[in-house]
């Protein structure tokens, strides 16, 4: 029997103040089928009316008797609500799921560096090219979303999770059993392509269940998640190294990744609403079917006291192109924009550093700390802590910045200073103005680091310096999601996925040049270099908050001309 609140929606239509859109009659060009009676009696010629459906579309009253025994049931139609109008305990646990499926890819990118010195013992390689398996990973991070992310638009979310996160569990037992060293580059590279979908696809999550005014907070966990997982990975695996056989790296994640993927297949719910949408219109159409085949014929619009028959079509559908067209403009159009538009250029430079950044503590904090401190492995590893709790401060921060700007403004009505004067809290530009202030933080951190690396100074002053660079890179990579996501509207999945490849193909050579460039320039030098690019790049949102509208306007990507 069907729920309560599903005969509802087929009976109290008539109080909804919704219009449908009728599309096509196409009466004049098709032949008229043969005339039939409806169950009350009406005569109907006329082919099927198309009509596109929206979630926000009122059902039509069938034409059936309510007295008629062996009537079609109406289709449960609660499952296909919007995802922006499911409960907020729903949403809640998608998007912690969402995170923490998050959080795991990020643990296996840096939960490698501490297994290199014994892969190098087994299998006679030296360590600079061990290192390589960073490399082929983050490759397949940074290029199996441009070939997912059509198949998401089309098949949704949920299948592609599922999906690549079964190849993500397999590259890990690749990776854990192999026996030689091109295997386990091979096997990284698959695991970070299965892996990618937990971090770049979850963006599109976000904007599947929040409105742009509510994903502040969404977005600021799932970078929280993306940092802490990246500190949090080589934090468990140099005490696993130190004690266990190289191996139980691996196997460990292999544990935690098939947890994760569990839980995905278990409870996670599709949430792409297009799919959504056309998942109701043939539950729809295939109901009208069952009703004509009954000898129920037509339902009744807006009130009208003559049925007509109907079928419903989503827009969406119709304006697909195909799987082959979806994937060669998923490639094309983001080095397209990334070579055309300076907003994409400057933001996929900046967090291309800022991650390249991250990515380097992969290799440099071991070096480093063992040199100065004579840290173990397993010491080493304990130093990632200050990413995470770095990254745990910086969201706590960024999900309160809203208010502190808005509190800012309301006791400033009429402020004096220019600059609060130019505050916009609704343009795409008030994503960056703690950006502008936190953003420092990147070249304190390295320039505090290289400056006090001194076996006379605490290892936990340089400890801070990591979390304080971090916060940094936070800033920087929530930034780069909110602003493009802003800017870009119905492009901002192409602009982010051109910030996506430079950023991972970029993080994955850093680690690469590690010792020669920290053996070669000393530590200090090392860092002080890295902290003057920090620096310089620190413009970029700067530039941004005062050209920002400028520059959208001349932009047909950002202006949605194109």
């Amino acid at each position: 029997m069907a729920s309560s609140a599903t005969n509802k929606s087929f009976t109290d239509v008539e109080n909804r103040p919704e219009t449908i859109t009728d599309i096509e009659t196409d009466e004049k060009t098709n032949p008229k089928p043969s005339s039939r009676s409806s169950g009350n009696g009406t005569d109907f010629i006329a082919p099927p009316k198309k009509l596109y459906l929206e979630f926000s579309t009122p059902l039509p009253v069938p034409s059936y008797s309510l007295i008629v025994p062996g009537r079609p049931t109406p289709p449960d139609l609660n499952k296909f609500i919007s995802p922006f109008e499911w409960p907020e305990s729903k949403k809640t646990y998608l998007l912690w799921v969402s995170c923490i499926a998050t959080l795991v890819a990020a643990y296996a990118a840096g939960s490698y560096a501490p297994a290199t010195a014994r892969m190098s013992q087994e299998w006679g390689y030296n360590e600079t090219a061990i290192l390589v398996g960073i490399t082929t990973f983050c490759t397949g991070f940074a290029i199996a979303p441009m070939v997912l992310a059509p198949f998401s638009e089309i098949n949704g979310r949920y299948p592609v999770f599922v999906a690549a996160g079964l190849l993500y569990v397999v590259g890990q037992i690749c990776c854990a059993v192999t026996m030689s060293y091109p295997g386990m580059l091979v096997a990284r590279f698959f695991a970070g392509c299965g892996a990618s979908v937990f971090s770049t696809m979850v963006g599109g999550v976000i904007s599947d269940l929040y409105h742009a005014k509510e994903r502040n907070t969404p977005m600021a966990l799932f970078a929280c998640g993306a940092l802490f997982g990246s500190g949090l990975g080589p934090l468990c695996s140099g005490f696993v190294a130190q004690n266990l056989d190289w191996r139980w790296v691996f196997w460990v994640q292999t544990i935690t990744c098939s947890v994760t993927i569990a839980v995905v297949a278990l409870t996670f719910k599709e949430t792409r609403g297009s799919l959504l949408l056309s998942q109701k219109a043939t539950s729809l159409n295939k109901f009208y079917d069952e009703l004509e085949e009954a000898g129920h014929f037509g339902v009744f619009i807006d009130g009208s006291k003559t049925p007509q028959r109907i079928r419903w079509l989503v827009k969406s559908d119709e304006e697909r192109e195909s799987i082959t067209k979806m994937i060669s403009i998923s490639v094309y159009r983001p080095f397209h924009l990334l070579f055309t538009e300076p907003v994409v250029f400057f933001f996929s430079l900046y967090v291309s550093f800022a991650w390249a950044v991250l990515y380097l503590t992969f290799s440099s904090i071991p070096l480093v700390f063992s040199t100065t401190y004579n840290f173990t492995i397993s010491q080493s590893g304990a130093v990632f802590a200050a990413m995470s709790i770095g990254s745990c401060i910086s969201a706590v921060i960024s999900i309160n910045s809203p208010s502190i700007l808005a509190k800012c403004l309301a006791h400033h009505t009429k402020p004096r200073n220019r600059i609060l004067r130019s505050l916009d809290l609704s343009c795409p530009e008030a994503r960056l103005y703690f950006t502008c202030i936190e953003s420092i933080l990147l070249p304190l951190g390295l320039f505090w680091f290289g400056f006090t690396l001194f076996p006379s100074i605490s290892w936990i002053v340089p400890s801070l310096a990591i979390g304080c660079a971090t916060m940094g890179i936070y800033s920087i990579y929530l930034a780069t999601f909110n602003y493009l996501a802003d800017t870009y509207h119905r492009h901002a999945s192409s602009a982010l996925a051109a910030q996506s490849f430079c950023r991972n193909i970029l993080g994955g050579l850093f680690p690469l040049v590690t010792t020669p460039l920290f053996n070669g320039l000393g530590y200090r030098g090392a860092t002080s270099l890295l902290g003057a690019l920090a620096l310089v790049l620190c413009a970029v949102p700067w530039v941004l908050v005062f050209y920002g509208p400028y520059i959208r306007a001349r932009s047909k990507f950002a202006s949605g001309q194109a």
